[in-house]
Parts: structure tokens; sequence; C-alpha cells
């Protein structure tokens, strides 16, 4: 019996690769030490500038890159904030089992911890967590999605909470309106 995903649910549109890093900005207000965010998306869709704005927000050291190769890097606070622990499992092929090599588990509690391609691999880290997916909507000027006149690359970023960390959280209020 798994563990349902409960409100609050938010989704938002985001226009450019700007507005995404400032809706990680706005979504680092609302992070805290011990707090899990698991990012899902296609290739390209957007995860990494979404977690450069959070490490923007929390005030991090280092740059946010990808980190496909490595598999993990950790971004110190350059302040009281917690540290950045960003983690790209998309080269990992089981669940958690090949993720406690990175000891997630002990750097949690005192960091913030974003997994991108964490879906079914790491919810087992936390009961409280935070699920982004974000979705290509292709959209051409007249409204037709995936058109081939000069429309944006826009996209859809649901946010979703999970546990009781999370009720009672006001998304909306802290990330604005529909359109980032």
């Amino acid at each position: 019996m798994g563990q349902q995903l409960t409100e609050p649910r938010l989704t938002r549109t985001v226009e450019t690769p700007e507005g995404m890093t400032e809706l990680g900005r706005r979504l680092a207000g609302l992070l805290r030490a011990g707090d899990l965010v698991l990012l899902s998306g296609e290739l390209g869709a957007g995860k990494t500038t979404l977690t450069r704005g959070l490490g923007a927000g929390l005030g991090v050291r280092g740059a946010v890159t990808s980190p496909t190769f490595v598999i993990a890097r950790v971004h110190p606070s350059l302040g009281a904030g917690p540290p950045l622990v960003h983690v790209d499992a998309y080269r990992l092929g089981g669940g958690l089992e090949e993720m406690e090599d990175l000891d997630l588990d002990v750097a949690l509690p005192e960091s913030v911890v974003v997994v991108e391609w964490g879906e079914d691999r790491v919810e087992e880290l936390a009961d409280d967590r935070l699920h982004v997916v974000i979705h290509r909507a292709l959209t051409s000027p007249s409204g037709v999605a995936g058109g081939d006149d000069g429309g944006t690359d826009a996209r859809e970023v649901t946010l979703r909470g999970v546990g009781a960390r999370w009720r009672g959280v006001d998304l909306a209020a802290h990330l604005g309106g529909g359109t980032v």
C-alpha cells in the first residue's frame, strides 16, 4: 500500500528558461533542510534549469550543472541555509539499492536533496517529498500544439506535495500566478 499523493497540487506554465530559473528561486523559499524534491520530465525539459534556480534561491556555492556523469553534487550554503544535494538518477537502473552508495539518507536531514529522474527510485528516502513534473507544452501562435510557425517552447510544471510536511502549504501563494 503506497502513500497517496496529497494536496497541495499546483500547475504552472513556464514560458522560458529564465522563467524556469525564476520558478526555482521562488520554490527555494519554501524549502528547508530535510526536504526531498523529485524532478521528472523528458530530456531537456528543464529539470537542471529549475535546480539552478533552487541553488540561487538557497544561496549555495558553485554553479549548478547537470550531475549526469558524477551522479551527485553537493553545493554548500554560502549563508546559514541548508546545502543543496543535486542528484541525477538517469544512469542508475535500479531503485534505492543503487542510490544507497550516495548516502542520501545521511545527507537528507541537513540538506535539500533534489533528485532528477528520481520518481520510482528514491521515494523510500522520505515520507514527505515534493514531486515536480515538467512537460513540454509546444504551441504555435495559433494555439496548435507542436506547430511549426514560430511558437514557444513553454513547459507545464506540476508540483505535488506528499506527506504531512506539505499539507497546508499554499504553493500558489509562494509561487505566484499561472504563468512564469
